[in-house]
């Protein structure tokens, strides 16, 4: 049976991609150890990961051990035989945070209102040097008098006499209309 050239490549393709994800989920096994995968887990990978969004990890949080393996035992059985202290330990090898120990605040907004004052003061700092040592003096031509006397030469020019400072004088009386 001879194939196309297309059917050919497709074929190539999907074999090469078979092989990735054979060797993909080989090296995920060797690193979650004896753990037991028990569902898809965060995008699809076998990796476990505490998310309030995401609450089922793909695998369990501890490996297997002798006491876990009798636990999920007796957990097969009736839960009001269960102790409470055996219900914490089967939860806690399974997951672990609880989702008000994820939820919980963590102080990092203490370091990021401390990073920010710490930032603002450098500016403050670095505008303050500016102003000492970088910018002029400012020049006499903004004193109060200087601004006075521009604004009477502005008007004695009748500088911009239709939307202008002009447009605002009234010659006739020497006065602001």
């Amino acid at each position: 049976m001879a194939l196309n050239p297309i059917t050919r490549r497709a074929l190539a393709l999907t074999l090469r991609q078979v092989s990735l994800q054979q060797t993909a989920a080989a090296s995920s096994v060797s690193k979650i150890g004896s753990r037991e995968v028990v569902g898809f887990g965060f995008n699809g990978t076998p990796c476990y990961v505490d998310r309030a969004d995401f609450p089922m990890p793909g695998v369990r949080f501890k490996e297997n051990t002798p006491d876990i393996q009798a636990l999920r035992e007796k957990e097969k059985g009736d839960w009001n035989k269960l102790t409470l202290e055996e219900k914490k330990a089967l939860y806690r090898a399974s997951f672990c945070q609880t989702f008000s120990e994820m939820k919980a605040p963590t102080g990092e907004w203490k370091s990021v209102v401390g990073l920010s004052l710490i930032a603002a003061s450098l500016a403050v700092w670095v505008y303050m040097w500016m102003k000492l040592f970088v910018y002029s003096s400012i020049p006499d031509t903004l004193s109060a008098e200087k601004q006075e006397a521009q604004l009477k030469r502005m008007i004695a020019l009748k500088a911009n006499p239709i939307e202008g400072v002009s447009s605002q004088w009234d010659y006739s009386k020497g006065e602001w209309k």
